[in-house]
Order: C-alpha cells, then sequence, then structure tokens
C-alpha cells in the first residue's frame, strides 16, 4: 500500500510516498481503506520535532512511528473473527492516537474511536469534523460550558476553533472570536456574536470579561488573559509548555481563576465515541456545519504541511487518499 514515511524530523520536505506493507487485521481488528483524512497543527509539530513535549510522544531521537496523521474516514475492508461492532462494507469516520492515516490502508480494534459516518456528508467532510473531538471536551468537560456565558474563542478560525466556535453558540454561550483581519467575515460566518482582529485589538486589555478563554492558538498565556477572565473564570490551553503545567498547578491550589490543559486526543476511546455520536446527531440535524479550507491528494501531502505551516487555513486541510 502507498503510506507518506517520515524517517527525520524537519521540513514538509523529509514526507516521502512509499509503498509499505498493508496490514493485516488481528482477531479484534478492523482493516480500513482510508479514503480522507487530515493534516493537522499536531502533524506539523510531530513533524518538525522541535517541541520537546511532542518529543516525547514520537521519539526523542528518532521516530517511534514513521507514519503521521490521526484522522480517518473510510471503508471497513475486512474484519477479525471476534469482531462484533462492525461489519465489512461499513463506511466510518474517527480517530487513533497511534498515528498512521497518512496511508491507504490501518487496522484498528472494533472498540477504538470509530462511529458510523453520517449519510449526509462525504468522507472529506466527515474527517474534517475532527476538530470536534478536541472542542467538546475542552469547552464541555473542563470549561463546564452552560448556556448565558461568556466565551472567547483565541484562533476561531483553525481546525479547532471553528467548531469551538458552532459548539459553543449551540450551547447558548455568547461567543467572541479572535482571528485575523482577512478571516473576520468567516468566523462571523460561524455564529460568533463579535470578532476581534487581533492585528488591531488585544483582547486581553480591552476591559471584557469572560467565563471561559478558550486558547486554541496557544498564542497567549494564563498571566496575561486573568485579567480577562470572571472571579470563577477559566483558562483553557490546548498548547502543552512548561508554563501552563506551571499555571495548573499553581491554579489548581490557590485563587478561584483557573488555567487547565487537556490532552484530549489521548482520551480512552469509548469517550470519543460517545462524542462521535453527538457529532453525527448534529449534523443530522443541521446544527453543525462541516468546514473545509483546502483538499490535497496523498503525493501532494507536503504542499498540504506547507500551508499548515503557514497557520492561514481556514478550517480543516483534508488529504484525499482515494480519488
Amino acid at each position: 500500500m502507498k503510506a507518506i514515511v517520515y524517517t527525520e524530523y524537519g521540513s514538509p520536505d523529509v514526507l516521502q510516498l512509499k509503498e509499505v506493507a498493508k496490514p493485516t487485521p488481528k482477531d479484534n481488528e478492523l482493516l480500513l481503506r482510508i479514503f480522507a483524512t487530515t493534516v493537522t497543527a499536531v502533524d506539523s509539530t510531530f513533524r518538525k520535532g522541535d517541541s520537546p513535549s511532542g518529543r516525547f510522544y514520537t521519539g526523542l531521537k528518532s521516530q517511534k512511528k514513521t507514519i503521521l496523521g490521526t484522522t480517518l474516514a473510510g471503508e471497513i475492508e475486512a474484519v477479525g473473527k471476534d469482531v462484533t461492532l462492525f461489519k465489512k462494507g461499513d463506511q466510518v469516520f474517527g480517530a487513533t492516537a497511534d498515528m498512521g492515516t497518512h496511508a491507504e490502508y490501518i487496522c484498528l480494534p472494533e472498540d477504538g474511536a470509530l462511529a458510523i459516518k453520517p449519510a449526509s456528508m462525504t468522507y472529506e467532510e466527515a474527517v474534517a469534523t475532527n476538530g470536534v473531538l478536541t472542542a467538546l471536551p475542552f469547552l464541555r468537560d473542563n470549561g463546564h460550558i452552560q448556556s448565558g456565558y461568556k466565551v472567547l474563542i483565541n484562533g476561531a478560525s483553525g481546525g479547532v476553533g471553528i467548531y469551538a466556535v458552532q459548539l459553543a453558540k449551540q450551547i447558548g454561550a455568547e461567543v467572541t472570536g479572535v482571528c485575523s483581519t482577512e478571516k473576520i467575515e468567516f468566523v462571523k460566518s460561524l455564529g460568533a456574536d463579535k470578532v476581534i482582529d487581533y492585528k488591531k485589538e488585544d483582547f486581553t486589555t480591552s476591559g471584557e470579561i469572560y467565563d471561559i478563554i478558550f486558547d486554541v492558538a496557544g498564542k497567549s498565556s494564563f498571566t496575561r488573559c486573568k485579567h480577562a477572565l470572571k472571579e470563577n473564570g477559566i483558562y483553557l490551553s490546548t498548547v502543552l509548555s512548561p508554563r501552563i503545567v506551571l499555571d495548573m498547578l499553581w491554579t489548581s491550589m490557590l485563587g478561584h481563576k483557573k488555567a487547565k490543559i487537556a490532552f484530549a486526543g489521548l482520551r480512552p476511546a469509548d469517550e470519543k465515541v460517545k462524542d462521535l455520536r453527538f457529532l453525527t446527531e448534529l449534523v443530522d440535524a443541521s446544527k453543525l456545519k462541516s468546514i473545509i479550507d483546502r483538499c490535497y491528494p496523498l503525493d501532494q501531502i507536503a504542499e498540504a504541511h506547507h500551508y499548515v505551516d503557514t497557520g492561514r487555513s481556514k478550517g480543516s486541510v483534508v488529504i484525499t487518499v482515494v480519488q
């Protein structure tokens, strides 16, 4: 099978299209033919190898796994003899924390983070919603979001931010999105009540205060944001750093304002499955839109990485594996 392999850290040029062995499912596994996947900021971080925390996951000196990618939408081609939850021919979408989706095939356990793909969506549209699996647990489980909350999404136009805006609005929050000048109308179209152009205004000094500040982009800090939080407000960050760890530990013991980080991708698979099913309900009820910025074929994945590295994407960057 074809797969995108990298054996050294660096620029997108380290990504190579190669022929590798097609996997064989174990008794409890599914063999999935991947039709679509995504390139995310996490993939870019893992590829570069310049994040110490990322290196602990991918390998300090060399890669533990040589195929990136954590999201997929595709069709079940074969099942192990003990599989009961799915059958051959099922169209599914989901994610894996073990990577390996930038390829034509992958084997996953039947109790992994998989659900039947919404019938109304293409494979590309389904896989593009992967940001929900990060946005939802951050807002719901860590931010304890409620109707009427004032929520600020910093990085509202990215692969996670676009779904954070939509989910927060569905819950009944008043949402402010932060993005660049050229993305203001786009973020408004997602339902944001207010949009701040970070090139012209610093939301931390505007005088507005929020119940939740969700820093999807990892461009700020609890120290900068705490004056923009209400007395029991929560600062959420998706980016692991020594600073956020210290802030989380410190605020867990002192003060009413809290800093939190979560590892949404490492949650138990059954929790992700529940979220995938909830996502499907929202899609079927036309309450959530799949947002695709660009699509690239598998053999142009290096170009997709270059684009993600620019930080200019408005939504998900999708890789079409099967043309």
